[in-house]
């Protein structure tokens, strides 16, 4: 007759300790986890919400060797005045222009043509950045 036992021998496969240590691994990895969510979702708002001036090239055009009409729109608060910087380069990735922009007006959406002036002919147009103008 064969002997039914109740559990596994003791001491030989040591399954508890192991269960617990995995536990804590997995709360462990849990909290930080959370933690690098919430860290990277915190960046992101702060990056896109930190912006109080955005704007975006919708085209441009080459007027001559040494202009080119650019199509601006600039999103901003109302009551702040925005500067943009844009820069120029020609085909061999050189630049050959670069001027900063001044949007004062009072709307929250600016949609203007402005003229990049260049040291030689230009092949594209790249929008640097944007910022709240300084007070004074």
């Amino acid at each position: 007759m064969s002997t039914v036992r109740e559990g596994l021998p003791e001491g030989r496969y040591g399954r508890s300790a192991d269960e617990r240590a995995d536990r804590k691994l997995k709360i462990v990895g849990s909290v930080l986890g959370v933690a690098l969510l919430g860290v990277v979702g915190w960046i992101g708002w702060d990056y896109v919400a930190g912006q109080s001036v955005t704007a975006e090239v919708i085209k441009f055009q080459i007027v001559s060797a040494s202009e080119v009409k650019v199509h601006l729109e600039v999103r901003k608060d109302s009551g702040v005045t925005g500067v943009c910087t844009l820069s120029s380069q020609d085909k061999d990735h050189g630049e050959v222009g670069r001027a900063d922009f001044t949007f004062a007006q009072r709307d929250t959406r600016v949609d203007e043509v402005v003229s990049l002036k260049t040291t030689g002919r230009a092949t594209m147009v790249e929008l640097v950045g944007c910022q709240e103008a300084p007070a004074g």
